[in-house]
């Protein structure tokens, strides 16, 4: 049975294949972003003709997400690696900007390795024999408050150090790149850090080091200058302490990736170099690309050197990579028609989830209780219990069709787009019946209250939400009881990032009042669709 269930749990994800955004032009070259969704600060490795990518996730749960590819251009969602992010208690919470930073993946005496920072705690390492787990528990490496952005190297001579950054926010102090010994294991540092790199004077808020050898050089790739107006820059030594070269070989340029940087280098069976990286796009989050490279003078050059400076900038539009033979055609999953008996992969909490938020099931629907609001909550800012997903595109169309079943006054469901300023259109049960409204919230992470727009009072409880997202985030909410006829409610949203991510589609179930039986919502289908021309 359980095979079964996973089997179907495969076909759904098929069948809920990329509908808004394909980076694979069918013609033997791919555009870029080759996702057009918040995966960050990418890490990748090839493990025979496998890419596996690893990226931050920040406070949403599962967390650590593993992605597959044959070719580089098509990916898919594997799974995740934590379940549930430690230390417990403290994630049961919302943590905005906290959590899983930075990762690094790699592939070593058979056995994948994932570290991954939380700056408020320290470096942890996960490992696992299959990629598909089960991944160890989360074993601290280092304690400590500012350490991010780890990246192991594996030595000819049998010694494993870890390169790693600092932040700022609980450090006191960044820009600065450091390396220290770890034991044979690799599961704790056993020296103090050796400054290899301070970039302050060129190289502001360097971070994010990737650490390779190649050609009896140490490589560290690392980007500086800022997320959204940074570049690439990598440093080289004979020695692992340095003294370290440095060069700037990818900035922006001409192209319209801003602050293309911190990523992954990959190569082929074939013997091409790639690399992948990230551009922040604002609500959109921070999108995937995908780069040549290669290596001149035991220097990468990285995307298009139009000019032969050593120093490139991003391609839109390329060649797919040589990976001697062709894979699928894939993609991350995006609608879900809860069908099995699992969530799909695309879905996250914004903390570790409690029993009761929702349960899959094999009868076609996803059944949600309504949560209880603490006093403390002001806005949604500060639910926990959202479940939602990445935007996929810069436009598409999320509608959901639920049946609402409320047992109490004052319970509501929303679909909502999540952010610092954030919207939803939501039903709830009052004294007099079941209303339609919607609501804004400007500046949610500053405690701002909800602006309130009421609708029509629903007749039925099978019923339709529709969000439509068009190009710069503007968001566009609306209603049915039929799903032909819509009615657009309330003034819209221009939706923004989080802390560090970009915005989310999803919903939430809220009650006020303490019971023994909540209401529920079973949730029919949710489908992401392009938008109509």
């Amino acid at each position: 049975m359980k095979k079964l269930f996973i089997l179907v749990a495969v076909i759904n994800q098929l069948l809920a294949a990329a509908q808004v955004w394909k980076a694979d032009n069918g013609d033997g070259t791919y555009r870029n972003p080759i996702l057009h969704a918040d995966y960050s600060d990418p890490d990748a490795i090839r493990v025979g003709a496998d890419y596996y990518m690893v990226s931050s996730s920040f406070t949403h749960i599962p967390g650590l997400p593993i992605l597959h590819s044959r070719d580089l251009v098509n990916w898919r969602l594997l799974g995740y690696a934590l379940s549930v992010q430690p230390p417990f208690d403290y994630y049961s919470k919302v943590q905005h900007g906290a959590g899983v930073w930075a990762p690094s993946i790699r592939y070593h005496n058979n056995e994948f390795y994932i570290y991954y920072p939380d700056p408020d705690f320290g470096i942890y390492l996960v490992k696992a024999k299959n990629i598909n787990g089960p991944w160890s528990a989360p074993l601290l490496v280092e304690a400590g408050k500012g350490l991010i952005d780890p990246c192991p190297l594996w030595d000819d001579n049998g010694k494993v150090y870890l390169a790693h950054a600092y932040a700022g926010s609980r450090a006191g102090f960044k820009s600065i790149l450091v390396v220290k010994e770890m034991n044979k294991e690799g599961t704790k540092t056993i020296t103090d850090g050796v400054m290899v790199f301070d970039g302050h004077a060129e190289d502001p808020t360097v971070e994010g080091p990737k650490f390779y050898k190649r050609n009896g050089y140490y490589y560290i790739f690392a980007p500086a200058g800022g997320v959204s107006t940074g570049w690439q820059l990598v440093l080289r030594s004979k020695n692992i302490y340095g003294p370290y070269e440095k060069k700037v070989v990818m900035d922006q340029g001409g192209s319209p990736v801003n602050g293309p940087h911190q990523g992954a280098w990959v190569n082929t069976v074939t013997g091409e170099d790639w690399f992948l990286h990230f551009q922040d796009k604002d609500a959109y989050g921070r999108i995937v690309h995908l780069q040549p490279m290669k290596w001149i003078n035991d220097w990468p050059v990285i995307g298009e050197d139009k000019n032969g400076d050593g120093k490139g900038e991003p391609v839109m539009v390329y060649k797919k990579p040589n990976v001697g033979k062709s894979g699928p055609v894939v993609s991350i999953p995006e609608s879900d028609e809860f069908n099995a008996p699992q969530l799909g992969n695309q879905w996250q909490w914004q903390a570790n989830p409690q029993e009761g938020w929702a349960f899959p099931t094999a009868n076609g629907y996803l059944q949600m209780l309504s949560s209880l609001l603490p006093d403390s909550v002001k806005n949604a800012w500060e639910y926990p219990h959202i479940l939602a997903q990445k935007f996929p595109a810069e436009s598409f169309t999320a509608t959901v069709k639920f049946s609402f079943l409320p047992r109490w006054e004052g319970e509501k469901f929303g679909l909502i787009v999540q952010g610092t300023d954030y919207g939803y259109i939501s039903i709830e049960k009052r004294k007099d019946g079941l209303w339609f409204s919607q609501a804004v919230c400007t500046a949610a992470d500053k405690g701002n209250k909800e602006t309130v727009q009421d609708g029509q009072k629903a007749v039925k409880t099978d019923i339709y939400f529709r969000v439509i997202v068009k190009p710069g985030a503007n968001c566009r909410f609306s209603y049915s009881e039929d799903g032909n006829q819509f009615t657009e409610l309330g003034t819209g949203l221009v939706a923004k990032p989080g802390r560090w991510v970009g915005a989310k589609t999803g919903f939430f179930f809220n009650r006020i009042n303490k019971t023994n039986d909540a209401g529920q919502v079973r949730l029919d289908w949710f489908r992401i669709t392009q938008n109509e021309k």
